[in-house]
């Protein structure tokens, strides 16, 4: 059985699939579960709404923790760039640390 969370997700998801917040809850809560589904939202998110702030950190770790180290690190790197051009210190710089960490594991 599903959890209650998630078929709400999926039905807001439904009635309005173009709104980026019921796709990134969904990448969210899919990451607890299923991987693939997960990619999936964060993909559609990555490529349909590259203005939607919030997924660059969420998106660039998860893509590190399934070790695709190159979309990860492009990931951050466009995060970094977007935060910048929308002047949002706060999530410009909550993101250079999440990508100095990802690069620091990468040198370990």
């Amino acid at each position: 059985m599903k959890n209650s969370l998630l078929q709400n997700l999926i039905a807001f998801y439904e009635e309005d699939p173009n709104d980026p917040f019921n796709i990134y809850a969904l990448a969210l809560e899919y990451q607890k579960t299923d991987a693939g589904q997960a990619e999936l939202y964060f993909n559609k998110l990555l490529e349909g709404h590259p203005d939607y702030l919030a997924t660059y950190y969420s998106a660039g770790a998860f893509f590190a923790a399934l070790e695709k180290n190159e979309k990860a690190e492009s990931i951050y790197q466009k995060g970094i760039d977007l935060a910048l051009d929308k002047q949002n210190t706060k999530t410009h710089q909550e993101l250079v640390r999440a990508y100095r960490s990802f690069l620091d594991e990468l040198e370990d």
